[in-house]
């Protein structure tokens, strides 16, 4: 009976995919709206604001998904679960005097709306984000309830239904958790600046800077699609949106030039990923981290400012060194006249950027900056008619927001589960314990366990996700051994990230394998040679905290300059090519000298081991480079005969 279960009339069909599409534009609105007012009026309880905020996305989601599946039962129960999850948030601002009248204490009610919620997640995270966060929920969801089956010290006594919904559902402590408000207050408003600058075409403003200054160098196309991407990164924080957005112009373009489908794909994904780590808006697990440590935003974007750079630069010196091994062709339609024609004609796009970087560094909060640039983009949008915004074109870019904003909404909400039951229970000091035990209190194998363990969840799990679990589980293992907070979360935090171009997920290098035509696991291996820099320097935050602007002025100099010395020594080693090709010891000089530069002691450390290693490594470096510039050059292997200059 139930798979012959049919919907009415006036349910299918066109009919049914415009009335869904009106109720997604709908509860849109009503998010953006509550959003934007919560962020420059405030005087919402963060309990109503964050419930109200999942209602609306959780509901949206689930219609639009329901309109994916196949006409029956499921699809009907999806829709039912849709107007199911418009209950906690006007629920709770209904009832919520009398929740505090009462303690937080549930009723029969609270724990079937709780029940509810709970189902709403799980399937909201299965539709949206696979399995892995699913089994992860279900499993400490479990382990709460069946704690007192347990023996030993990991076992508990148990915790009801109604503990549950009390933890859980009526505060601040489980799904309208922390990691929900900085959805609520900083993912999604950052994210609606950012898609309406890209509707308005500053990401086109971007592509074409970037070609402006590197059009003319050999490579340039390579180079473009770097640069051009790591801008964009600065107002989208999404590796696989950026591939989509320039990779479709910047493939072609280098495939054109000579590099290799796999080559521009893998540039493409591992330019697109430094979007994550480049402020002023980065990835959503950046936003998480500064309500985690409990310092400002700004903090957390001029710390990830230096490493940033360092991936770009990186990324920069192995797509120029690659051209000059394929003595591959210039763009000649850059250069820079395009440039000033470029910032003539749009260069206004940029200026809520630079207004969100002024605002920040004068001290504004970040929600209140972006709602100030929020209206300064909307005024400056009617100066030419290619940019002017209409409410369709608003309504569309609320739209956009939600849906780009979705996946991270429905991790955050899994995520609050799980780590409010670790709180619960005790599990996550138990947790952190035996990581400092299982590591026997040495730093560096601790290091090496976490930066295993973070890029095991990063595969499975979402960044914001995997974050969230590994600074309360991994985190307070890392400070209780004498790292400072910044640099333990911002360890995990690169670690997290690594997955967007690593196999088997790597998503970024896949996106950017499917334009570009080639082998996607290929292209993910080329993409984790370019983005080295990524598995590496979160080992330097150890000894060079400089490069997270904490220290001394002469420490953070003294960090800046070796990081640099040994990701360019790096770089080249990797590519295999400077001036010339390079032979098999001429690369290992050029790796070894690097390693050495960065000799894992802190940077002010006078002791002679550490001035020798890094005075020998400076000579090695030195002495390759004068080697390669001043020998013959050999053809490279690598190349075809009837192929090479």
């Amino acid at each position: 009976m139930m798979s012959k279960l049919r919907l009415p009339w006036y349910l299918t069909g066109k009919r049914e995919a415009g009335m869904v599409s009106i109720v997604y534009t709908l509860l849109a609105l009503a998010v953006t709206g509550l959003v934007v007012y919560g962020a420059y009026f405030g005087g919402i309880t963060a309990l109503l604001l964050r419930s109200l905020f999942f209602s609306g996305v959780a509901a949206a989601g689930l219609a639009g998904a329901a309109l994916r599946m196949r006409p029956g039962y499921r699809r009907a129960a999806c829709y039912l679960l849709a107007a199911g999850a418009l209950v906690p948030g006007p629920y709770l601002w209904h009832s919520y005097l009398d929740v505090i009248m009462r303690g937080a204490i549930a009723t029969r009610t609270d724990e079937i709306i709780f029940l509810t919620l709970l189902l709403v997640v799980i399937v909201l995270v299965r539709l949206t984000l696979g399995r892995a966060l699913v089994v992860l929920s279900a499993v400490s969801l479990a382990y709460a309830y069946f704690g007192y089956l347990i023996p030993g010290k990991y076992g508990h006594g148990g915790y009801d239904i109604s503990r549950l919904a009390s933890t859980l559902f009526l505060s601040t402590e489980g799904v309208f958790g922390v990691p929900m408000g900085v959805a609520v207050e900083y993912i999604f408003l950052f994210a609606l600046l950012g898609t309406l600058l890209m509707k308005m075409g500053t990401g086109e403003v971007f592509v074409d800077i970037a070609r402006g200054l590197t059009g003319r160098v050999q490579g340039g196309p390579g180079l473009s699609a770097a640069l051009s991407s790591a801008m964009l990164g600065t107002i989208n924080g999404s590796a696989v949106a950026n591939v989509v957005t320039t990779g479709t112009f910047t493939i072609p373009l280098m495939k054109r030039v000579g590099y290799s489908p796999t080559l521009a794909g893998a540039i493409e994904a591992a330019a697109s990923s430094a979007g994550q780590i480049l402020p002023p808006i980065m990835g959503a697990a950046a936003f998480l981290m500064a309500e985690m440590i409990g310092v400002p935003y700004q903090q957390i974007a001029l710390a990830a400012l230096v490493p940033g750079l360092l991936y770009v630069l990186a990324l920069l010196i192995a797509v120029r060194l690659e051209a000059g091994r394929l003595g591959l062709e210039r763009d000649t339609s850059g250069g820079w006249r395009f440039l000033w024609e470029t910032l003539a004609r749009r260069g206004y796009l940029l200026l809520p950027l630079i207004a969100l970087v002024v605002l920040l560094m004068r001290g504004m909060t970040p929600t209140q900056a972006a709602v100030h640039c929020l209206a300064f983009a909307l005024l400056i949008s009617p100066w030419r008619k290619e940019t002017r915004m209409g409410p369709l074109d608003l309504a569309l870019v609320c739209r956009n927001t939600l849906t780009a904003t979705l996946p991270i909404v429905a991790a955050v909400a899994a995520a609050g589960v799980v780590i409010g039951v670790l709180n619960l229970t005790g599990m996550g000091l138990m947790l952190s314990s035996l990581i400092v035990e299982l590591g026997g209190a040495n730093l560096w194998a601790i290091l090496l366990l976490t930066a295993l363990a973070s890029f095991v969840l990063g595969m499975g799990l979402p960044t914001s996700a995997a974050y969230l679990l590994l600074a309360v589980l991994v985190a307070p293992a890392l400070t209780r051994l004498g790292l400072s907070p910044i640099v333990a979360h911002m360890f995990i935090f690169y670690f997290g990230l690594v997955s967007a171009i690593t196999p088997p997920v790597a998503l970024a290098a896949y996106a950017a394998a499917s334009i570009a035509g080639a082998d996607a696991n290929a292209t993910a291996v080329e993409s984790m040679r370019l983005g080295f820099v990524k598995l590496l320097v979160p080992f330097a935050f150890v000894t060079m905290p400089g490069l997270l602007m904490t220290g001394t002025g002469m420490q953070i100099a003294i960090s800046i300059v070796l990081a640099t010395l040994a990701i360019a020594g790096l770089s080249v080693a990797f590519a295999g090519w400077l001036v010339r090709p390079l032979s098999g010891l001429e690369r290992i000089a050029f790796a070894a000298g690097a390693l050495l530069v960065a000799w894992p002691t802190a940077v002010d450390a006078t002791d002679a081991l550490t001035l020798a290693a890094r005075a020998v490594g400076l000579a090695v470096l030195v002495g390759a480079v004068f080697r390669s510039a001043n020998t013959a050059a050999r053809p490279d292997p690598r190349i075809p005969r009837n192929q090479r200059p």
